[in-house]
């Protein structure tokens, strides 16, 4: 499954610097609001130190990591809601997207205009939050309306139509729907309904570079320079981490970036190693093995019978499939076997 993260926030707050950073793109970043207009898309790679030792038992080269798509999407102003700034084809973009990663401006630079004129970091995120939640009102009403209709000769829509009015109190309250279902139905029908406010939302505080080691990440909040992510987008492996390490931060943004998605959006990873190839694979936590099967190809969902499955450590350890089933540590499991954070898959299905 592909993984999309939108890239939103007010003009002038370093978003496209950081997109040019975390994807080694050039969208135009200039010093005007609108500078974005179409929105750019880059395709990253997600680290991953698990690749590498495993390539190395299996005697193969190539590596294949998972990927994330961040979309770089134009600067979002009061009144986006009703058109103000291109607004009502920016909200669109977003709507395209599996979460929100909002750039909130925290750094001072005299020569970048801020487009409200002074640097309030909450008074920015209350102008997104308000704008999403509006444009959410207008969808929200409509579908309520629309199950109205349908409740009175069918008695079987009452439950999403009472599910849909308590989203519109949410939203008349000034509050996001990402908070609002708590059944898997309901969660299922909030996906269905395309909120804006329904996505999962990341905080991205763009900071200046001295701030980074004073600084700590929360649970829906990353602190992150996006300068500093501009110059280590040229640096090698190496000299990144000793960049990080002179400047007392373990990770780069866009690893706890990815983390913070993954974590959000209820994501982990599994892997397939052979001669030809390793592939980290992205699913949903819980996913069984046909249904990480059939992240490879449909058909392997379809036609699943077994799988020979093994911790990435411990074939590592074991070095390689030979002794790793030698040592027992390779297990068969069946179609309702549920996937874990880390696992090793070789599966066996039928044409």
């Amino acid at each position: 499954m592909g993984l999309s993260i939108g890239i939103v926030g007010l003009p002038n707050v370093g978003k496209s610097t950081l997109f040019n950073a975390l994807t080694k793109n050039k969208a135009e970043a200039s010093n005007y609001p609108f500078c974005t207009i179409d929105p750019n898309t880059g395709i990253v790679t997600v680290p991953d130190e698990r690749l590498t030792p495993l390539a190395r038992v299996v005697k193969t080269k190539k590596i294949v990591p998972a990927v994330v798509e961040f979309v770089d999407i134009a600067g979002i102003v009061a009144g986006a809601s009703k058109g103000e700034g291109l607004g009502n084809k920016f909200l669109s973009h977003i709507r395209e997207v599996d979460a929100i990663a909002e750039v909130v401006r925290v750094f001072e630079d005299p020569n970048v205009t801020h487009v409200s004129g002074d640097i309030d970091p909450e008074s920015d995120k209350e102008t997104i939050k308000t704008e999403l939640i509006l444009a959410d009102l207008e969808t929200i009403q409509k579908r309520v309306n629309n199950l109205e209709k349908e409740a009175k000769s069918n008695s079987k829509v009452t439950p999403e139509l009472n599910f849909a009015q308590k989203v519109q109190k949410e939203l008349e309250a000034g509050n996001p729907a990402r908070g609002v279902a708590n059944t898997d139905e309901e969660k299922k029908w909030l996906r269905g309904y395309q909120l804006l406010s329904g996505k999962p939302h990341i905080y991205i505080y763009n900071v200046g570079e001295s701030e980074l080691s004073n600084v700590s990440d929360t649970e829906d909040t990353i602190f992150i320079s996006a300068k500093t992510e501009a110059e280590l987008a040229d640096f090698s492996e190496e000299e990144k981490k000793e960049y990080l390490s002179e400047i007392g931060i373990k990770e780069s943004g866009l690893e706890r970036l990815i983390k913070k998605a993954y974590e959000l959006l209820g994501l982990q990873s599994y892997f397939t190693a052979g001669e030809q190839e390793v592939r980290a694979w992205t699913i949903k936590k819980g996913a069984t093995a046909p249904q990480a099967a059939g992240v490879i190809h449909t058909d392997f969902e379809k036609g699943f019978i077994k799988a020979d499955v093994v911790n990435w450590q411990e074939l590592v350890d074991a070095g390689g499939w030979s002794a790793a089933r030698e040592k027992g540590k390779v297990r068969l499991e069946g179609r309702d076997y549920v996937m874990s954070e880390g696992d090793v898959a070789l599966f066996k299905f039928s044409a």
